[in-house]
C-alpha cells in the first residue's frame, strides 16, 4: 500500500489513466495536472493546476513516457492549457522527491541536476522495455498492413537495431513469414541474429542491403536512413521509425524521392493503451513502494 504518500501526475495520454488507477487503489493521494477535461473520477485523485500545488508534500512526480520537450512543456491531451515542468518546480520539492518519466532529454536531465533531484527513467529497465514491446510490434504489424499492397508473408523486411524492440519485431515478421534481415554493430548481436535463423548484416554496409526492400523498420535514435542509404532504395519501399523522436530517417530526402517514410514513436499508446498503462503501473507502484519503505528504513 502507498498509503501516506502525495505524487503529482503531470500530463500524459491515456496510457497515464491506468497508473492513477493502480496508484489510487493503492491508496495515494494524486494530484492531477493538466488533466482538466477528463470526465473519469478516481477517488483520491484531484485535478490542479500546476501554479496551485503544494510541491513541497510530494514523494515523487510522474511524467508521461516522452518526459518533457526541449522547451519543458509537457504533453497533456486532457487538458489545452500549456504545462511546463522547471527547475524552480523541482526545488520546491522535498530533497527526496523522486520524478520519473519514460525516457529524457537535455532539458530534462538539466533541470533534474541542477535541483539535485533523482531521475528515474522507465523504458531504461529491461522489464519494461521488453513488455512493451509487445504492442509495439502489434502497432508495427498494423502499420505494414495498412501502408503496403502486399502480405507480410515473402515479403523483404530489414529491422535496423537489435535491442529489445528490434529483436521483438524481427523475431515476429520472422513468424509470420517475412524474409527478414537485421542490421546490427555488436558481434554479440549478429551472432544472435544468426543463431535465431535471420540474416545478419552490419550497418556499416547498410547501403548496400536496402536495394531491395519491401519494408524496413528502424529502432535506432540516430540518423541511419541519411540521404545516402534512401537513394538506393526502392520508391515503393515502406519505412517505419520507430525510434524516439525525432527519429532515424531523413523524412525530408524521403518524401522527395517518393518513399513513404512513418515516424512512429508511442506505437503502445496508440495501439494499446491500456496494456501499455498497465505495464508502467505495476513498475511503478513496485518502486515506489520500494522508495518509500527504503526512506522509512532510513529514518528508523
Amino acid at each position: 500500500m502507498l498509503t501516506g504518500m502525495h505524487i503529482a501526475v503531470i500530463g500524459g495520454d491515456a496510457r497515464q489513466l491506468e497508473i492513477i488507477k493502480k496508484l489510487t487503489e493503492l491508496d495515494a493521494k494524486l494530484y492531477l495536472i493538466g488533466f482538466e477535461q477528463l470526465a473519469q473520477p478516481f477517488s483520491g485523485a484531484y485535478k490542479e493546476k500546476i501554479e496551485d500545488v503544494d510541491f513541497s508534500q510530494l514523494d515523487c512526480i510522474i511524467l508521461p513516457v516522452p518526459g518533457t520537450n526541449l522547451e519543458g512543456e509537457v504533453d497533456t491531451i486532457f487538458s489545452s492549457d500549456k504545462v511546463v515542468l522547471t527547475e524552480e518546480i523541482l526545488n520546491k520539492t522535498p530533497s527526496y522527491c523522486t520524478i520519473y518519466s519514460g525516457i529524457s532529454n537535455s532539458y530534462l536531465d538539466e533541470i533534474v541536476n541542477q535541483s539535485k533531484r533523482k531521475l528515474v527513467q522507465l523504458f531504461q529497465r529491461d522489464d519494461v522495455a521488453i513488455y512493451n514491446s509487445i504492442p509495439t510490434v502489434e502497432g508495427t504489424i498494423m502499420m505494414a498492413i495498412q501502408n503496403t499492397d502486399i502480405t507480410i508473408h515473402q515479403s523483404k523486411v530489414a529491422i535496423l537495431g537489435f535491442g529489445r524492440t528490434g529483436m521483438s519485431v524481427a523475431r515476429t515478421f520472422s513468424l509470420l513469414g517475412a524474409k527478414v534481415k537485421v542490421g546490427a554493430r555488436s558481434s554479440a548481436h549478429l551472432a544472435r541474429i544468426t543463431e535465431m535463423a535471420l540474416t545478419p548484416f552490419h550497418l556499416e554496409n547498410l547501403k548496400d542491403e536496402v536495394s531491395d526492400l519491401d519494408i524496413c523498420i528502424n529502432t535506432i535514435p540516430h540518423l541511419v536512413l541519411n540521404a545516402g542509404v534512401l537513394a538506393k532504395m526502392p520508391p515503393n519501399t515502406l519505412i517505419i521509425d520507430l525510434a524516439s523522436k525525432p527519429g532515424g530517417t531523413d523524412f525530408r530526402y524521403a518524401e522527395k524521392r517518393g518513399i513513404k517514410a512513418l515516424l512512429a514513436p508511442g506505437l503502445p499508446g496508440i495501439v494499446a493503451p491500456k496494456t501499455a498503462g498497465q505495464i508502467l503501473a505495476n513498475v511503478l507502484a513496485q518502486l515506489i513502494a520500494e522508495d518509500y519503505e527504503n526512506r522509512k528504513g532510513n529514518k528508523s
